[in-house]
């Protein structure tokens, strides 16, 4: 699978490790950055690159990381296409993709350790979306929303 990673400042550590490990498990990465720590850089400019990465067809998912997860979950949000999910546990991870057909997931560096991160990790890109008739109802409906911006 070829999967973006981007990460700030915060979550530079964990992301150079999790590179790595992606790419022992036979993943294509395209790293999108930070490539040097940086403590003045910003989430929103990793998370926007690895969400375009995943629009213009370049990745398959993207991993975000930043300090507690939750700035570039909220950026790759603001992005249409991209449901992006903070998950620091295997359940969130895996369900998030079989059901809502999660494509980006976003974890906090300062919040959980490289193992459990890996595991989540594991458990995203192990996912497909189960496209079962409540399942795809609901993600037609929030598709909706994001074209409408509110729900019939």
């Amino acid at each position: 699978m070829i999967v973006a990673v981007g990460a700030d400042h915060a979550g530079f550590e964990m992301k150079c490790e999790i590179v790595a490990w992606l790419a022992s498990k036979g993943h294509q990465i395209k790293d999108l950055g930070a490539h040097s720590f940086d403590p003045d850089d910003d989430y929103p400019d990793f998370a926007t690159a690895v969400a375009g990465s995943l629009l213009f067809g370049e990745t398959e998912k993207g991993v975000l990381i930043c300090g507690s997860g939750v700035g570039a979950c909220i950026t790759a949000n603001k992005i249409k296409g991209i449901r992006a999910c903070l998950c620091h546990d295997t359940y969130t991870a895996r369900q998030g993709v079989e059901h809502d057909d999660m494509n980006v997931v976003c974890v906090g560096a300062r919040v959980i350790g490289i193992e459990l991160a890996k595991a989540v990790l594991e458990a995203f890109l192990g996912a497909s979306f189960l496209a079962e008739p409540r399942f795809q109802r609901r993600l037609d409906k929030l598709n909706q929303v994001e074209q409408n911006g509110l729900a019939s």
